[in-house]
C-alpha cells in the first residue's frame, strides 16, 4: 500500500522524500509553487467547497487548467481527484441533494474531465453512504462504459469522517472482491490496521490532529507538533509498521452481512 501523508503545507513538497496528499485549496493561495521531491496526489478540495458553499464555485475548465499547472510546475504528480460530490449527511444537508444526485454529478464530472483533459491523471471516485450506494455507483460508471476494475486506482469517498470501522471494512471488502484497486481518502489509523492489505493506497492527516495535542514541539520552538515534519515522519513510520501486520479482521468481513444493502435516496 502506498501511504500519502495528508499535508496542509505545500512547501513540504520540496522538503520531504515521501508521498504527500495536498489540497488544491492550499495550492491556490500560493504565487509560486514548490518542486516536489517525491510523488504526491492532489485533493480537489471538494469537501470545503460543498460544506462551506453548498456547490462547486470552480469550473471544470478552471480546475483542469490548475491541475495541468501543478503537474508541470510542481512535478511528480501521481494523480488528482476529480470534482466529486461527497455524500456525508452534513454535506447533503448543505446542498439539498440526494445521494443518487451526488453520485450522478461525481460520475459526470469524471467523464467531463477525462474528455476535456485526457492527458491529466484524474482518477474515478466512488461516492455513497451505505454499501449498496457504492455498488450502485460502480454500475453508474459501467453504464458510462467505464470499467473500474481495469483502472490502476479508484478513490473511495465519504469515508474519512466515518467512525464505524467495521462498516467501512465491509465496503472495502465488497469493492475489492470486484477487482477494484482502491484509494481510501482519510482512512483512520484503526482502519488502516484492519484492512490496509485491501487498499492500493490511502491518505490521512490524523498526525496533525495528534500533533496539536502534543506540546511543546520537541524539534523546534513551536508550541506544538501540529506543523512539524519530523513528528509527521515518525507518525507515518508507525502507521506503516502497523499496516505491515494488518489484515481485514473478522468483524469487518462479517459486516458484509450486517450493514444495509439498499441504496440511500
Amino acid at each position: 500500500m502506498i501511504f500519502y501523508l495528508g499535508c496542509h503545507m505545500p512547501s513540504w513538497l520540496e522538503r520531504v522524500d515521501f508521498p504527500l496528499f495536498v489540497s488544491r485549496t492550499r495550492l491556490t493561495r500560493r504565487k509560486s509553487l514548490p518542486r516536489a521531491r517525491a510523488s504526491w496526489a492532489l485533493d480537489s478540495g471538494g469537501f470545503t467547497q460543498l460544506d462551506t458553499l453548498g456547490r462547486w464555485t470552480v469550473t471544470t475548465d478552471q480546475y483542469a487548467a490548475e491541475v495541468r499547472r501543478y503537474r508541470d510546475e510542481i512535478g511528480n504528480l501521481a494523480w488528482a481527484a476529480p470534482m466529486d460530490w461527497m455524500c456525508e449527511p452534513r454535506v447533503r444537508a448543505r446542498t439539498g441533494l440526494s445521494v443518487a444526485e451526488h453520485q450522478r454529478r461525481t460520475v459526470d464530472n469524471y467523464l467531463t474531465l477525462r474528455q476535456a483533459a485526457p492527458d491529466l491523471p484524474f482518477i474515478a471516485v466512488l461516492q455513497g453512504w451505505e454499501l449498496a450506494d457504492y455498488l450502485r455507483c460502480v454500475e453508474l460508471y459501467a453504464d458510462a462504459w467505464v470499467d473500474l476494475s481495469a483502472m490502476p486506482l479508484v478513490g473511495l469517498g465519504s469515508v474519512c469522517r466515518r467512525q464505524a470501522t467495521g462498516e467501512i471494512g465491509a465496503i472495502v471488502t465488497a469493492l475489492s472482491m470486484r477487482g477494484i484497486a482502491l484509494h481510501g481518502f482519510g482512512v483512520k489509523s484503526a482502519g488502516l490496521r484492519s484492512y490496509s492489505a485491501y487498499l492500493t493506497s490511502a491518505d490521512s492527516m490524523s498526525w496533525s490532529y495528534r500533533g496539536r495535542r502534543t506540546k511543546p514541539c520537541a524539534h523546534g520552538p513551536a508550541t506544538s507538533e501540529a506543523n512539524c515534519p519530523e513528528f509527521a515522519r515518525a507518525w507515518r513510520g508507525r502507521v506503516l509498521a502497523a499496516c505491515r501486520f494488518g489484515q481485514l479482521d473478522l468483524f469487518a468481513a462479517g459486516a458484509l452481512h450486517r450493514y444495509p444493502t439498499e441504496a440511500q435516496p
